[in-house]
This record gives structure tokens, sequence and C-alpha cells, in this order.
């Protein structure tokens, strides 16, 4: 995993959700739509065959997985004739909305997004995001969006979980961790960010450098204390024996002794 990964929770839609039944499976309510479309779908299946094979495997009659998959298709933008078609006759941007239909396709109630919009470009990227949102509230559907990118994060999610090496660094309300990070890594994180004005910019890399923290290639791994104590401008003795703990910081929660 990579160290500055940062995980997304969102809350379901306003219709609601669907709890798995008693006894129920509850991998039948859990879907991942990928960050590369052209390498998790089966270039050697129609895009139809791809969407029924769940279906078919739980019982449902051909002719009724085939019509799901078809109005599914327009759902997600595109025609219901691009079931007799293949992977490679589509765009990156529609391979990911193929993607995103054959999660949905088994009605699920979480949907994990890793890096669902990072290989698009930034026009498709939008377009793609705001499918999803849509979605999310027609289905009521809950989100964990796997991301590096702040823009992202703030566009999506509700919540927000910052991880450095697998270890949770903060954690809480989107608009809050965003606007007034605590820990000193995700106050790095945000500022590393690029943003499409020159001088705000300019001012974030002058205040990264001003933090202090060392680059990625100065830490080794660490057997004790906070995983970020090689890096950070803060650390002392205690960070590097003592592992922090999560405390509650203005409705943050975050695994600093000094945040």
């Amino acid at each position: 995993m990579c160290v500055n990964r940062v995980h997304i929770s969102n809350r379901r839609g306003r219709r609601g959700s669907r709890p798995p039944a008693s006894g129920a499976p509850r991998t039948r309510h859990l879907r991942a739509v990928f960050q590369d479309p052209s390498s998790s779908l089966n270039p050697r299946l129609s895009v139809g065959s791809t969407l029924i094979e769940p279906l078919r495997l739980r019982g449902i009659a051909r002719p009724e997985a085939w019509r799901r998959a078809q109005s599914l298709l327009e759902e997600v933008g595109l025609p219901a004739e691009a079931v007799d078609r293949y992977p490679a006759q589509f765009s990156g941007g529609q391979r990911q909305r193929i993607a995103i239909a054959r999660a949905l396709i088994c009605e699920p109630s979480v949907v994990v997004c890793d890096e669902a919009v990072s290989a698009l470009d930034l026009s498709t990227q939008a377009q793609v995001l705001n499918l999803l949102i849509d979605l999310r509230e027609r289905h009521g559907l809950s989100y964990l969006f796997i991301t590096h990118d702040i823009t992202v994060v703030q566009r999506m999610a509700h919540r927000i979980v910052v991880l450095y090496r697998g270890q949770v660094m903060e954690t809480g309300p989107v608009a809050e961790v965003t606007r007034a990070p605590k820990h000193p890594f995700t106050q790095a994180l945000i500022a590393a960010s690029p943003v499409p004005r020159p001088a705000e910019q300019a001012q974030r890399r002058e205040l990264r450098e001003a933090m202090g923290v060392k680059s990625a290639a100065a830490a080794s791994d660490v057997t004790g204390g906070c995983p970020f104590s090689q890096r950070c401008p803060l650390a002392t003795e205690l960070c590097r024996e003592q592992r922090p703990g999560l405390r509650r910081i203005d409705g943050v929660d975050v695994a600093c002794h000094y945040a």
C-alpha cells in the first residue's frame, strides 16, 4: 500500500440502505471498481456476457439477466446495444462505465472504488465522478473510495481516513480534515496537492518546504513508535518509542503526541 494513500468512506444515499438478509453472504452486498478498466474487464467476453455472469450464477434466467444488463448500461450512460460489443471497442472512460455497471448489477450496498478515476483524463474524471454521485443517491449506495487525489476526496467523501504505512494518522469529516489538518503528515499531504492557480501553488510549495518534512527516501521501516517519526519535524524520542493512539481534537481523531 502506498504510504500517502487516502481512504474515503461515503455515507449512504438518501433512499437508505439495504442491509444483508439474515444468513445471506455479505460478499453479495460488496462489489469493487478497479483503477484500470482495460485490465479488469475480460477482453474475450462481450460486455453483456461480463455483466450477466454473476446474475446467472445466482440462478437468474438469461432473458431477465440480459434485460437487467441493458437497463444498467443505459443508466451509466451507454446504449443498450453495447451488450453485444467487446471492451476493446470502447474508450477508457466508457470501459470504466462498464466496470461500474458490473459492480452494480447485483445491487450491492457497498462499492469499493480503488483509484477508480486516476487512469482517466480530467474531463472524463469529472463525468465519471458525477455519475458515481448520481448512482449513490439513486441506489442508496455507500462508497469506500481509495485515492491520492485530495480534490476527489473533497468532491466525493463525507468522512476521510488518512493512512501512512497502513496506520491511521487522522480521521474525521472531510471538511474539517482538509480545511484544518491536525497531523503533520496530513498537513504535508494537503500542501503537496497540486492546484490550478500558480500563485496558490507557489504558496503551497513554500509552506511544504517550511514544514521541514523529510523525504520518503530518508525513512526506513519503523518497528515501534509512530510510523511517521523518521520524517516528522515534531518527532521526539517519545514518538520513536511509543505509538500514539487516536485522540479527539476539534471533532477529528488524530494519532499524534503533539497535534
